[in-house]
């Protein structure tokens, strides 16, 4: 078991430097990070919220993710089909995440007991993710 990073900002271990251990050795994943520090909800579109994470001094990482075109884009798909499916961008983001077969286990946080209930109805998001939804969350269109 690893517990690397994954979100559809960080991609790369999970679905290229281990993929051959999948197969290989039955190596499972519990990921975190699924909403990339909460830059997949979409809040930070517009701005940055006062008192949100990416406000706080040691989270310029986060400012700087914002800054660039690739990760606004894909926040941006992300926002846009989770309209069409009528979930919040979140739950979208954490279905995402749970539908990759490689993924054991999704590691969720939140900071009020609202946001634990909604990333829980992510589960029922999946289902919904089809081929075609999950090319174009992939940037594959």
């Amino acid at each position: 078991m690893e517990q690397p990073e994954y979100n559809m900002l960080n991609r790369a271990k999970v679905e290229k430097e281990y993929a051959r251990l999948y197969d290989d050795i039955g190596l499972g994943t519990t990921i975190w990070s699924p909403l990339a520090g909460g830059l997949l909800t979409g809040k930070y579109l517009d701005g940055i919220p006062e008192g949100s994470r990416a406000s706080l001094k040691n989270h310029g990482y986060l400012q700087d993710r914002m800054a660039e075109d690739a990760a606004v884009a894909t926040i941006r798909r992300v926002v846009d089909v989770a309209g069409e499916l009528g979930c919040t961008p979140a739950q979208l983001a954490l279905a995402w995440c749970a539908a990759n077969p490689n993924v054991s286990t999704v590691i969720t946080g939140a900071s009020r007991a609202s946001q634990v209930v909604e990333n829980m109805e992510a589960i029922e998001v999946v289902d919904a993710l089809t081929p075609e939804l999950m090319a174009r969350l992939n940037g594959d269109d």
